[in-house]
Parts: C-alpha cells; sequence; structure tokens
C-alpha cells in the first residue's frame, strides 16, 4: 500500500505510520486532509489519493463530526482528546464503531498548522462485549430459509408493537435468541429480561418463582423475595417451555396477566406489575388443548403474535451459512483465525439429522475449534460420536435443483476436482460454484488452488 503521508511529516514518521494498525490521519487549519495511512484506508474505505485535500468530514463520517467534533475542541483548547466513542459510516455505506484520539499537530517552531487523529476499528471488541452480555441483534438470526427470512422482517414491527409473543418450535431451534431481539428492538429494550424455564420447576417453586413470597410464607423463608414479575417490571417475561405447566398454574398465570397484578405466596395485597409476555413452547399447544393439557383461554391470552421456528432438518441450506456465522462468533472468542470448513466435513453436516437443532450444530463447531490446529475444519475434527452415527438423507431439492447439482458434480468429476477449470466450463464465477458446492452438499474432492 503506498505511502500518503505529506511532506509536513519527516520521512522515518511516515515509516512508522504506515506499519501500525491504528488508522491516523493530519489536517491543517482549515480542516483539509494532509495525510492518510495505510490502516486508515482499510478502516474507512477511502484511498489516501480520494482522501487527501478533502475536508475531514466529507471523508472521515463521523456520528461526533457536526455537533462536537473532537478535532474541533482540540484546536479550539488545545487540549488532547482521548479514546472517544464514536461511529463512522464507510465508503462502502456500513456503520463502524471506532475508539478515537486527537492532538495538536505543531511545525518546527511550536506554531499550530493542524491537529492529528488517531482511530482504531472496535467492531470485534464491540461483538465480543455484546455477546458477553447476552445482547442480540438481527444479524444473529442467520439464515435463507423463508420461514426465517419472513420472521426476520416481520421481527421489528412484532418487536414494537408490545403484544404478547408465542415462539414454537423444537428444542434448540433459537427460541430464546428470538425472544432476546423482540425485547432488544422493543421500547422496553433498556427495561429488563427476566427468563424463566418453566420445566425445570415443579408448580409449588414456579408460583413462587414467578409470583415470589413473604417472609415467613412458609418453612425456610427468612426474607420477602419478589418474583420475576416484579423484577421484570417495565421490561420483558419470557416463559420458556410454557406447554410443560399444569392447568392450576395455567389459572394463576391467566388471572395474573388479565389483572397485571399478583399475590405473593402468604401475602394480602396484590403487587403490580407491567411486563411483556413472550412465551415459548416446543410442543405443539393446540395438540395439547385437545387433549385437555393447555387451557384454550391462555393460549388466546399469549398468542396475540405466533412466530413457528422450523427444525433444522427442514432448513439444510442453511447449514451453510449458520457454520460460517459460529466460525465467525467463535474466532473472535477463542482469537483464532481458522477460515472454513472443508467439503468433506461440511458433507458430513449436511447429511446429519440434528436432533439438537442450531444449538447442536454450534456445540459441534465449538468442539472442533478445540481439535482443530490448522486453518480449516476438516472430519477428523467433528466429534466422534458425529462421525460414527448413520447418515440422514440428503436434505430436498427441487427437480432443477437436482439437476444442476448432478451437472455440477459431474463436471467436477470430469475436471478432477479442479474448482477454477469447473468453473469456466459451467460459465459461472468460482465463489458461485462455492456457494453451489456447499448448498448442494456436494462431497468430491476440490483442488483448493
Amino acid at each position: 500500500m503506498a505511502c500518503h503521508i505529506t511532506s509536513a511529516i519527516q520521512s522515518p514518521c511516515c515509516t512508522i505510520l504506515e506499519s501500525i494498525s491504528d488508522g491516523v490521519f493530519t489536517i491543517d487549519r482549515e480542516k483539509r486532509i494532509t495525510s492518510f495511512n495505510g490502516a486508515a484506508e482499510r478502516i474507512t474505505g477511502f484511498t489516501g489519493q480520494e482522501a487527501i485535500g478533502q475536508h475531514c468530514f466529507d471523508v472521515f463520517r463521523a456520528n461526533i463530526c457536526a455537533g462536537r467534533c473532537a478535532l474541533d475542541e482540540t484546536i479550539s483548547s488545545g487540549k488532547p482528546r482521548i479514546n472517544l466513542p464514536a461511529l463512522i459510516i464507510t465508503r462502502q455505506g456500513d456503520l463502524k464503531p471506532i475508539r478515537l484520539s486527537t492532538a495538536l499537530l505543531k511545525n518546527g517552531s511550536g506554531g499550530v498548522i493542524g491537529a492529528v487523529e488517531t482511530f482504531r476499528d472496535v467492531s470485534e471488541l464491540e461483538e465480543l462485549r455484546r455477546w458477553a452480555n447476552g445482547r442480540t441483534k438481527l444479524n444473529d438470526i442467520v439464515g435463507s430459509h423463508p420461514r426465517i427470512v419472513e420472521t426476520v422482517s416481520f421481527l421489528p414491527d412484532i418487536a414494537e408493537s408490545e403484544s404478547a409473543v408465542l415462539i414454537e418450535g423444537p428444542t434448540g431451534s433459537g427460541k430464546e435468541l428470538i425472544a432476546r431481539a423482540v425485547h432488544q428492538l422493543s421500547p422496553r429494550g433498556k427495561g429488563p429480561l427476566v427468563a424463566v424455564n418453566c420445566a425445570a420447576l415443579p408448580d409449588s417453586l414456579l408460583e413462587s418463582e414467578l409470583f415470589g413470597y413473604i417472609k415467613g410464607a412458609f418453612t425456610g423463608a427468612m426474607r420477602t423475595k419478589p418474583g420475576r414479575f416484579q423484577m421484570a417490571d417495565g421490561g420483558t417475561l419470557f416463559l420458556d417451555e410454557i406447554s410443560m405447566t399444569s392447568l392450576k398454574f395455567q389459572a394463576d398465570l391467566l388471572r395474573a396477566l388479565e389483572d397485571g397484578e399478583a399475590f405473593p405466596l402468604g401475602g394480602t395485597r396484590p403487587v403490580k406489575f407491567d411486563v411483556r409476555i413472550v412465551a415459548a413452547s416446543n410442543s405443539d399447544i393446540t395438540r395439547l388443548i385437545r387433549e385437555g393439557r393447555f387451557r384454550e383461554d391462555l393460549y388466546y391470552r399469549l398468542n396475540v403474535v405466533r412466530i413457528t421456528l422450523p427444525a433444522l432438518r427442514e432448513r439444510k441450506q442453511d447449514i451453510p451459512l449458520l457454520v460460517d456465522h459460529f466460525i465467525y462468533r467463535f474466532n473472535l472468542r477463542k482469537e483464532r483465525n481458522i477460515r472454513g470448513m472443508c467439503p468433506a466435513a461440511l458433507d458430513l453436516l449436511m447429511r446429519h439429522a440434528f436432533p439438537g437443532n442450531v444449538r447442536e450444530l454450534e456445540n459441534i463447531i465449538e468442539f472442533a475449534f478445540i481439535a482443530c490446529k490448522g486453518p480449516l475444519i476438516d472430519r477428523q475434527h467433528l466429534p466422534k460420536d458425529l462421525l460414527d452415527k448413520p447418515r440422514d438423507t440428503p436434505f430436498h431439492l427441487s427437480e432443477k435443483e437436482q439437476r444442476e447439482a448432478e451437472r455440477i458434480r459431474a463436471c467436477l468429476h470430469r475436471h478432477s476436482g479442479d474448482r477454477s477449470a469447473t468453473a469456466r466450463a459451467l460459465g459461472m464465477s468460482r465463489s458461485t460454484l462455492w456457494r453451489r458446492i456447499k448448498k448442494y452438499g456436494i462431497s468430491e474432492p476440490l483442488d483448493e488452488t
């Protein structure tokens, strides 16, 4: 990458600035950019030639430029600004979080000729912080399956509505992820999100957990304890596995939801609460209603908006996307640089039944990060029980997709697995060919050159 440091900075400094990972640019007294190092190019997407001579606010498009420009404050006060958070818009139009510092730029005689700003991309740090805090964004919901795409597109409207939400889907399909997204995208997003696993507690404990109890209500109640409804006041209460509760508890829950208040165990006065309910079930509640195991009136109270998540075996075209997503996440968490997964390993995953759904796939990738020491995850890096299991049948393809898959497989065989030659013969780019190979689970040996 060419050096774009002007004569205001001497050559040794130019070499140093081009070797560091922080972006650096300098401005003159008119706020025109006079230098722009290589890291600044990589972070912003602008080249030095595009940047130099332009006003800094036209290139370094930060959310603080208009109202509280750090460079303006440094020039006017003479004091540096250190490690300020900001968001920039890259040349490609993406939002990117950064941390920046500013200082005066002086000539040899001590006169102020402008200012310098250093900045670093903290996207990965913010991703790790968000993961550690359990926060969710729409990008975490990965998939091209029509039901997933429809859910993601409708989710902001669902969140804004404040209506009760019922999420149905098999264990491990991502119900809690959807619940967190509903909460965090909603007007209650800054309030608490309190989750209760209804299947993990018997009725007596579940009632005291949800509604709370007062001191002396039962043996061992040494203090008054607020219930989850109170803890979630102003936020969202997530009732996971609601279908596993008894009819008696369902009646108490319905009354609490209708009244907006509940009596703590042993209490004589009700406690009011303001919560949004998001419930989840891994069973078909309409079937439970027919069997007399779930109250129909509670079902209609919860089922204002229903989201149904498919099992992973029904959306196997999403497996390559999910694999890439989890590799990216684990690279950040574990400070690794695994580039991807070999076709043979991906083929094995495409043919697996995934009884544990997306959660099982995430666990498989996490195990592979322990076993894999190189840049690519291969079959031998997958859990042994997965390798020993009989393969599931390939996911369903349309007749047109089957024909294309066979054409690609035959062409790969004809060219001895040479991907470049195959792509040329099929009239498509290598990246398009790779996407089709992943989509169709083709396991021919491929040339990685």
